[in-house]
């Protein structure tokens, strides 16, 4: 079986795995750019795995007038920079000891050992230059075409050794899974034995995580899984993973792409899920507007003005999808026209007749009454 990518004949690609198997090291391209290759899908990272020490490719990278950067010796990865293009290369390893979210690793040359550490069957998958496919457990291209997660080994054993593969395995299963398949069941089961573990893993890869599972193009089905077996509480406060369907069902037939935080502002309506997920300031206003904007009776007109045309597109895909009031026909127009108004007077126009507390009241109840008006009170008006 052969893989033939765009990014398997480019000279970068090429250049960083010759100069390893040249100098009598096994090297292979792994993990997601040759599962998304099987897939044909684009890979935006390539990666290689290698029987040479990190301080081997280290040596020849640089002796070829390579950029090298030290990214995890300790790990056995260096970063090869090729005309730019970076490639992450990691020697063959085995875990010697695993704590539930790092590992010690030892060193091996064999491909096999390497491959048995990976956390599902379709992420261990190797080609070597020529796009000959190696599947060292025999179940990773299958699975790959099947839409189908599978842990590597014994599930319970892959999770213990790092509970954040729980939150990966849901969502691996968003993007890459079958949607007309169910989960795993071996999988399931280890999840929910172990879903407390997910206590050691820290609130930024947590929050990382989840931004990219929402990010999925429809991940209601995952969701819901995962609160089947308790994993969603355990990232989020009041999770009601049946508030995303109507919100996703929407988003498709609007064709508006996905966007997380708005589908967090529908997952989870607490104002501590910024703190769960240890969203950024900006973030967590983002998200506190969107919901607060859904809930609230502003036109669609009066948002675009407020929020701008995202957050108000945003917060009105929420309100429609939590059933407060249907998507309007011209709501599109509307946001556009509001995002797009500028308000015609200024604090100025008014300082003679108003200051202090005053002169912002009035001014707000002008802006008020022109947004009300749809925009149409003109610069005169206000001013009478």
């Amino acid at each position: 079986m052969k893989i033939a990518p765009a990014w398997l004949k480019h000279i970068n690609a090429q250049r960083v795995l010759d100069l390893l198997t040249q100098a009598g090291h096994e090297a292979f391209f792994v993990g997601g750019c040759v599962r998304d290759a099987v897939l044909g899908r684009e890979a935006s990272d390539i990666d290689i795995a290698s029987s040479a020490l990190p301080e081997s490719t280290r040596d020849l990278a640089e002796a070829a007038g390579l950029r090298v950067v030290a990214t995890g010796l300790s790990h056995g990865t260096v970063t090869v920079i090729s005309d730019g293009q970076p490639f992450e290369v990691t020697t063959f390893r085995r875990d010697i000891e695993t704590d539930g979210r790092h590992a010690t690793v030892q060193f091996t040359d064999q491909l096999a050992e390497d491959a048995a550490r990976r956390d599902f069957t379709m992420n261990a998958l190797y080609a070597d230059g020529a796009g000959t496919l190696v599947d060292p457990t025999g179940q990773g291209h299958e699975d790959a075409l099947a839409g189908r997660v599978r842990f590597v080994g014994e599930p319970a054993q892959r999770i213990t050794e790092d509970y954040l593969r729980i939150l990966r395995f849901f969502r691996f299963h968003a993007h890459y899974g079958d949607a007309n398949r169910d989960l795993d069941p071996e999988a399931l089961h280890a999840i929910a034995s172990h879903v407390d573990g997910l206590g050691q893993v820290s609130r930024e890869r947590v929050g990382a995580e989840m931004r990219k599972l929402l990010d999925a193009p429809d991940p209601a089905a995952t969701l819901t899984d995962m609160a089947s077996v308790g994993a969603l509480e355990q990232v989020l406060p009041q999770p009601d993973p049946s508030k995303i369907k109507p919100l996703i069902d929407l988003e498709m037939t609007l064709s508006v792409p996905p966007e997380w935080i708005r589908r967090l502002a529908a997952l989870s309506p607490s104002q501590d899920a910024s703190e769960a997920l240890r969203l950024s300031k900006a973030e967590g206003r983002a998200l506190r507007e969107i919901q607060s904007a859904a809930l609230g009776p502003d036109a669609p007109h009066a948002l675009g003005y407020r929020l701008g045309q995202k957050a108000a597109t945003d917060a009105l895909l929420l309100r429609a999808a939590l059933g407060r009031e249907p998507w309007p026909a011209s709501a599109t127009e509307q946001i556009a026209q509001g995002a797009g108004a500028q308000f015609p007077i200024r604090p100025a126009d008014l300082a003679e007749h108003f200051s202090g507390a005053a002169l912002g009241e009035t001014l707000r109840q002008r802006e008020d009454a022109w947004i009300a008006s749809g925009f149409r009170l003109t610069r005169e008006e206000l001013l009478r």
